[in-house]
């Protein structure tokens, strides 16, 4: 009986290149596909929104709590008689400052984003062309906003200090509590900012692939930007709503 043979062996590459045993190009980088570079950027974006999500719950309720709470009074147990214990609080000038300098940190913030992008579309071009990637590991805009949160923070601490020092401590009043609270959490959340972004920093000197590194600093940009709107919405809630 007459059998079959195939003529091209499963072992030829060019089964699998289109004839000329040329490997087709790595778009990703590490390994993955363009279109899977996508889908990680958009379930660690989604990611992101779900978090955001959370934080901004968390500041709603307490603005909610902090517009209430001023028209509030307070049971004075010695004079059995309510009091009103709402007293605004006189913003230290030093805040503004720090927005100007948290502002500033959101702009190199975004310029270390686009810097990302940039390195990536590089090793992308070096991978298809064969040729050497010649790239600079340029960190600076993400280093200088990495300066700038912790001279943010920096700031907040002194900012408190004089609020201390000027007789408005956090059990003064119910106003100088929310103030201490409000910029508290948002210093804290802040930070957690800032350790991602040394995270991306020390990945970088690491040499870990363009994909990773530009969804990390495309992620951890949103947030920061995210932070940076939110300050300023605390600093006119304190300002302005009292």
């Amino acid at each position: 009986m007459a059998s079959y043979t195939p003529t091209v062996s499963i072992d030829d590459p060019r089964t699998a290149t289109g004839g000329d045993g040329v490997l087709p190009p790595d778009w990703g980088g590490d390994g993955d596909s363009f279109g899977f570079f996508d889908t990680r950027l958009r379930r660690a974006r989604l990611g992101l929104v779900v978090g955001l999500t959370g934080i901004a719950m968390i500041f709603i309720s307490f603005t909610s709590a902090y517009v209430i709470r001023q028209g509030l009074p307070t049971l004075d147990p010695r004079t059995n008689t309510l009091l009103h214990d709402w007293f605004p609080v006189p913003l230290p000038r030093l805040l503004l400052i720090n927005t100007g300098v948290l502002l500033i940190s959101s702009v190199t913030m975004e310029l270390a984003r686009r810097q990302a992008a940039r390195k990536r579309a590089l090793a992308r071009f070096a991978s298809v062309a064969g040729a050497p990637e010649h790239s600079k590991e340029e960190i600076s805009w993400l280093a200088l906003t990495v300066v700038l949160g912790l001279s943010f923070l920096a700031g907040q601490w002194m900012a408190w200090r004089e609020l201390a020092a000027s007789g408005f401590y956090v059990a003064s009043s119910p106003s100088s509590s929310f103030v201490y609270l409000l910029t508290g959490m948002h210093g804290v959340h802040l930070f957690g900012g800032v350790v991602a972004l040394l995270t991306v920093g020390v990945a970088s000197v690491l040499r870990r692939s363009a994909d990773s590194q530009l969804i990390a600093v495309d992620v951890t940009g949103r947030y920061w930007h995210f932070m940076a709107a939110l300050w300023v919405y605390i600093l006119c809630l304190l300002e302005f709503v009292h």
